[in-house]
């Protein structure tokens, strides 16, 4: 079928380049993900959306395709709080299972999805594994205080052939966006997101404002969907295409930096250890964003 039709509206440079309307993104993100396109239009179709930046409205449309094909996540007896996983650590040690085995620990069912799209990062797949949780070969219901590792490509196999790309050309796509916007879960379930760069914070609000989501976003660590250890960032709920502010960001200079491991996986896993165990304190920004999050889901 090809995709060269949406390829001249998107591809015309910067200045040049036409948004595409949301049933227009959706139609087109569809092929892709049901790999009807050619690596050359794939790789094409990645460029010129970098170049271009993506609207609301196309990633709401981009979204609505997705989440018709996702192999979903059945729905267990209570909600889901779901993790995006992508970024991995680089300088800062990635932290989002502990986020998520903290959740578990209140009773909450955690599905965590990811694939490593860096070689030279640690991905919280690495982190799981030395703590025993293994990653899932198929979906399962999601079980009250049990996290799952479920990797993109279980999922689905087209979106973990977009997120490839950037193996080979080196940057990111649309795909690294729409991973931490989607919900592979059916039932009720809250969507915990992150952005790197400002910029990403306004496209990704009215994205999840524009198809309401029910979603807690701040600027993560180094892109992961958890609270940086050192200092409490701000976090925005949304919910039904309305936005509240539940956290402000920490201002002033710190009193103490909390003790932190390395970034490899091995040390990484025994410091959640050590934490779960109550030999090490809990990082108060982690702290509070499980708090947010423990509202969210149980209101």
């Amino acid at each position: 079928m090809g995709i060269s039709n949406y390829i001249k509206d998107i591809g015309r440079g910067k200045e040049g380049a036409r948004a595409l309307g949301r049933a227009q993104a959706a139609d087109l993100m569809g092929l892709i993900l049901d790999q009807q396109v050619s690596d050359l239009e794939l790789g094409a179709f990645c460029i010129a959306m970098r170049i271009k930046g993506e609207t609301p409205e196309e990633m709401a449309g981009f979204l609505d395709a997705t989440h018709a094909r996702l192999n979903k996540v059945p729905a267990g007896q209570v909600p889901t709080v779901v993790l995006p996983s992508y970024n991995g650590a680089r300088k800062l040690p990635v932290l989002t299972p502990l986020l998520a085995l903290l959740l578990a620990r209140e009773g909450v069912a955690v599905v965590v999805h990811g694939s490593a799209t860096e070689d030279k990062r640690v991905s919280s797949q690495a982190v799981f594994a030395h703590l025993g949780i293994e990653a899932r070969a198929q979906v399962a219901p999601a079980a009250a205080g049990q996290v799952q590792f479920i990797p993109t490509g279980v999922l689905h196999a087209g979106l973990d052939r977009l997120l490839g790309v950037r193996r080979v050309v080196g940057l990111r796509n649309p795909g690294h966006s729409l991973v931490k916007l989607m919900n592979p879960c059916d039932g009720p379930s809250l969507v915990v997101s992150s952005y790197t760069h400002p910029e990403y914070l306004l496209s990704m609000s009215a994205t999840f404002a524009l198809t309401g989501q029910h979603a807690l976003l701040l600027r993560g660590t180094e892109g992961e969907a958890v609270a940086d250890a050192r200092r409490t960032p701000a976090m925005d709920v949304f919910k039904n295409g309305q936005t509240l502010r539940v956290q402000e960001q920490q201002e002033g200079s710190l009193a103490k930096m909390p003790e932190l491991p390395g970034t490899d996986a091995a040390a990484t896993a025994l410091y959640i250890e050590h934490v779960l165990q109550n030999l090490l304190p809990v990082p108060q920004a982690i702290a509070l964003q499980v708090q947010h999050i423990l509202r969210e889901v149980q209101a």
